[in-house]
C-alpha cells in the first residue's frame, strides 16, 4: 500500500513513547491528552479520543493507518472497559479517514495456556485485564465489520524495560525458580525491535485480524536480569505458577522477518539501554 502517515492514539503512554524516540519525525502525528513533545518540534495532537472524534479526523487526513495504543494500565486505577471506548473510537476515526485500524492488544488474552500459542489458539484469560482486551478485540472486530475498517488487533507479549520484571526490580528483587532450577520463561520483545515490528505492519499491503508481537523465542526471567547486571533472589515457585508463556511468531514473521538474536536477552538489554539514554 502506498504509506502516509500514522495517526498514533495514546501517544504518551509507554510504547507510545518508545515509538516517538525511534521514529521518524514525520511518519505519525501523535495524540495525547495533554501536551507532549514530538520528535522534530511538531505540534501533538491534544484530543480526547472518544469525545472529540471529529477534530482527530479532521487534523488526521492524509493518514492511512490509525494505530491505537492508548488502554487501561493494571495497576493504575483504570476502568478496563475504558479498553472498548477506545478501541471504538479509533474505529470510527479510521472510518472517517478511511484508513486501517492496529489495536493494541495482550498476551494476556491467552491467559495461562501452555505455548506455543498462535493466533488459533482459543482465548481463555485468566485476570481482568486479559478479558478488557479480549472484549476489546471482539468489539472492534465486530465495529470493524459494520463500517467496513480493517482492524488488526496486536497481541503483544512483554516489552523489555517496561515489564513486571526490569521495569519493577529493587534491590532483593525475589523470582521464582522451578525444580528445574529455571525461571519463568515468558515471550519477550525489544523495544526497538517492537518499534521496527510496528513500523513494518504500517506498511504491510493487508494484515490478518489478529498477529501476536513478540521475538520467536521466550526466554527466561532470570536470564533477563542477568544479562542486565540486576541481582536477583530465587524463591520456589508455588504449585500455581505458570513455567513458560509462549507466544508462536509465525504469522507476525510474515510481515517482519526476526532473526534469532532478537530472542536473546542482551538483545534486548541493549535495546532497552540504547531506548532509555
Amino acid at each position: 500500500m502506498t504509506i502516509q502517515r500514522i495517526l498514533v492514539l495514546g501517544a504518551t503512554g509507554r510504547i507510545g513513547t518508545i515509538l516517538r524516540e525511534t521514529w521518524a519525525p514525520d511518519m505519525a502525528l501523535w495524540q495525547g491528552r495533554r501536551e507532549f513533545a514530538v520528535p522534530g518540534g511538531a505540534a501533538p495532537l491534544v484530543f480526547d479520543p472518544i469525545s472529540q472524534q471529529q477534530g482527530l479526523i479532521q487534523a488526521g487526513q492524509g493518514c492511512s493507518t490509525v494505530l491505537c495504543l492508548a488502554g487501561a494500565v493494571p495497576g493504575r486505577n483504570d476502568a478496563m472497559e475504558d479498553n472498548i471506548a477506545l478501541a471504538r473510537a479509533a474505529i470510527r476515526i479510521g472510518a472517517g479517514l478511511g484508513a486501517r485500524v492496529l489495536l493494541s492488544s495482550s498476551a494476556a488474552v491467552y491467559g495461562a495456556q501452555q505455548g506455543p500459542l498462535d493466533e488459533t489458539t482459543p482465548p481463555r484469560p485468566v485476570a481482568d485485564y486479559g478479558q478488557a482486551k479480549l472484549e476489546m478485540e471482539r468489539e472492534g472486530a465486530r465495529l470493524g465489520a459494520e463500517l467496513r475498517v480493517p482492524v488488526t488487533a496486536l497481541r503483544i507479549g512483554n516489552i523489555a524495560g517496561i515489564d513486571a520484571i526490569l521495569g519493577n526490580w529493587r534491590p532483593g528483587f525475589a523470582l521464582d525458580r522451578f525444580p528445574d532450577g529455571r525461571t519463568p520463561r515468558r515471550s519477550y520483545i525489544g523495544p526497538v525491535t517492537l518499534s521496527g515490528v510496528i513500523q513494518s505492519l504500517c506498511r504491510a499491503e493487508t494484515l490478518p485480524d489478529l498477529l501476536n508481537l513478540a521475538a520467536p523465542e521466550p526466554i527466561e526471567m532470570g536470564a533477563l536480569l542477568d544479562a542486565a547486571g540486576l541481582e536477583w533472589v530465587p524463591r520456589p515457585a508455588p504449585d500455581h505458577a505458570i513455567a513458560e508463556v509462549s507466544l508462536a511468531t509465525a504469522r507476525l514473521e510474515g510481515f517482519h522477518p526476526l532473526p534469532p538474536e532478537a530472542s536473546l536477552p542482551e538483545t534486548m538489554i541493549a535495546e532497552w539501554r540504547a531506548q532509555s539514554r
